[in-house]
């Protein structure tokens, strides 16, 4: 079944349950010990409630609804939180692409941009996409090393499964 759905269906009562879920993989957090973790480091149950605009007791029975499924337990007992350079990049003399596929599925996307800009000359600093099975709306985004030029837009826009970039 794919996760998402899952998810929903596991939740489709539980509206805030399910903000919670989202939020978890969104940053990357993982459960142990009916805590929450970036990585190794414990956050407040009520402070990442807070965060989220929700009651903390709401966190807590998310957890143990969490950990009653084998599956779902495993999931989130294994996350781990990425750093993303998405909006530090331009700040530091780097670039942006923003692309969002027509079918997230299609295989190469990357392997084709990175070819495109392999051509210029420019490094790839990090590849950062989200997860087509969670999103409906997913992005990949490509960090680069230095600015990418705008005349390179057309070129990566008749990628085929491309169906819209921008350039940060």
């Amino acid at each position: 079944m794919i996760l998402r759905k899952k998810i929903d269906e596991k939740f489709e009562k539980y509206p805030t349950q399910r903000k919670v879920v989202y939020s978890l993989l969104t940053y990357g957090l993982k459960i142990k010990d009916n805590k929450i973790y970036c990585d190794s480091i414990e956050i407040s149950d009520s402070k990442f409630a807070r965060a989220i605009g929700i009651d903390r007791k709401v966190v807590l029975s998310t957890i143990k609804a969490l950990k009653k499924d084998p599956e779902l337990e495993k999931l989130f007992t294994h996350l781990i939180p990425t750093c993303s350079l998405q909006e530090a990049a331009p700040l530091v003399g780097g670039g942006v692409l923003e692309i969002i596929p027509e079918d997230p599925s299609t295989s190469g996307i990357i392997a084709d941009v990175s070819s495109v800009l392999a051509k210029e000359k420019i490094s790839i600093r990090q590849a950062i996409g989200n997860d087509y099975a969670l999103l409906k709306e997913p992005r990949l985004y490509i960090i680069t090393e230095e600015p990418v030029p705008m005349s390179l837009l057309q070129k990566i826009k008749k990628i085929k499964g491309i169906k819209g970039i921008s350039i940060f």
